[in-house]
């Protein structure tokens, strides 16, 4: 958590996320055709870490090795040229033709759907793939775009001001969602 933030509740402790990736791991072998082309698209940052271990508890549960890709979109972002800060852009790195593939976009949070709509627009830009799948840990509502994940692992109402932080150990503290208020200004 930041500083400044309050912690709201725990919403998931680090077993919690991890059943909750099982979960979202056999949903989607399921929902993929036997020998049908698919891969998983981790967007940065904590999405790239989630679609890893996805790929590991598939790889593990049903020997499938499905490719992992990672995608920043920085660039696609609507409000890109509106921030007063310089963007931090990170790595772009799908290694597999995503045309004719069903993808899987993963994500921790889904929003406003701004940055799934950005995602999208860099993967039409990469090839013609033939389905996207969104996967989200935590839906929080208050959508501004017409988007919606198809794997959601928990949904969580929240409030104009409340913040939902997932976190996971490979660059946090430790893994879990917490929800989060910040102080009024």
């Amino acid at each position: 958590m930041e500083p400044e933030d309050i912690v709201k509740a725990q919403l998931m402790d680090a077993r919690d996320l991890d059943r909750t990736l099982d979960r979202m791991a056999r949903q989607i072998v399921e929902v993929s055709e036997p020998g049908e082309p698919v891969g998983l698209v981790g967007m940065q940052t904590r999405g790239v870490h989630i679609a890893r271990r996805l790929h590991d508890k598939i790889r593990a549960a049903d020997g499938i090795d499905i490719p992992v890709g990672v995608l920043d979109v920085t660039m696609y972002r609507d409000d890109f040229r509106n921030r007063l800060k310089q963007p931090t852009v990170r790595t772009t790195h799908v290694p597999y033709d995503v045309s004719g593939r069903r993808l899987f976009l993963v994500d921790d949070v889904l929003y406003t759907g701004r940055t799934a709509r950005a995602a999208l627009d860099a993967l039409m830009d990469m090839g013609r793939p033939s389905g996207v799948y969104l996967l989200v840990i935590v839906d929080r509502g208050l959508r501004e775009l017409p988007i919606r994940a198809d794997i959601v692992g928990r949904e969580v109402p929240t409030l104009p001001g409340e913040e939902v932080r997932v976190r996971v150990s490979e660059i946090d503290d430790r893994d879990g969602v917490w929800l989060v208020e910040h102080p009024r200004a």
